[in-house]
């Protein structure tokens, strides 16, 4: 079994030293950005898509860094505002933790009777449970609409050191074709 740490960079909006705050999250993680998408589900396809291959097992928790939940709908297709509903319905065993300051609802509100069974193996608070797992892949999501560009630069360019090189350059040119 496996751990992933997921950040969507959105989280970072509300708090007092933005930089600072990823960049411990970053450092207690002690693992190498696997990745880096724009939107938040495509991270959830490529963890699939690992434990498909075999270079990831499959997870036993999820810490969910972000300023939203991502379970607001039980619909087929998976998409931003569903993607961790259906990491709990592909991996059964999985725990997930939100991460989050303030919540602005629950997922309780969204899900119908899978809540009931999905309640024993989600939590949400401000810190990371005590005891949980270092992850085994990092996966950052940049959500653009949801964050400014300023703010968005500066944390890329914090996570520059838990980045390959592979990733820094790719990452520059993507942020140089949405600026023009």
């Amino acid at each position: 079994m496996s751990s992933i740490l997921d950040i969507d960079l959105d989280y970072f909006n509300l708090c007092q030293n933005p930089e600072q705050q990823f960049y411990e999250l970053l450092d207690w993680g002690c693992c190498p950005i696997s990745f880096v998408v724009e939107k938040h589900h495509k991270a959830f396809l490529r963890w699939k898509d690992r434990v498909k291959r075999g270079t990831l097992t499959e997870p036993s928790h999820i810490l969910h860094v972000d300023e939203h939940h991502d379970m607001m709908d039980q619909k087929r297709n998976t998409n931003i505002a569903n993607f961790m509903y259906h990491a709990m319905c592909n991996w059964k065993n999985c725990r997930v933790h939100w991460m989050v300051d303030t919540p602005i609802d629950s997922p309780e509100m969204w899900l119908d009777d899978v809540w009931i069974s999905f309640s024993q193996r989600f939590s949400m608070g401000s810190n990371r449970p005590r005891g949980w797992p270092k992850p085994d892949l990092v996966s950052i999501c940049t959500s653009s609409e949801f964050i400014n560009d300023d703010l968005l630069e500066r944390l890329l360019k914090t996570s520059e050191e838990f980045m390959t090189g592979k990733q820094r350059s790719g990452w520059r040119q993507t942020r140089k074709m949405e600026v023009q």
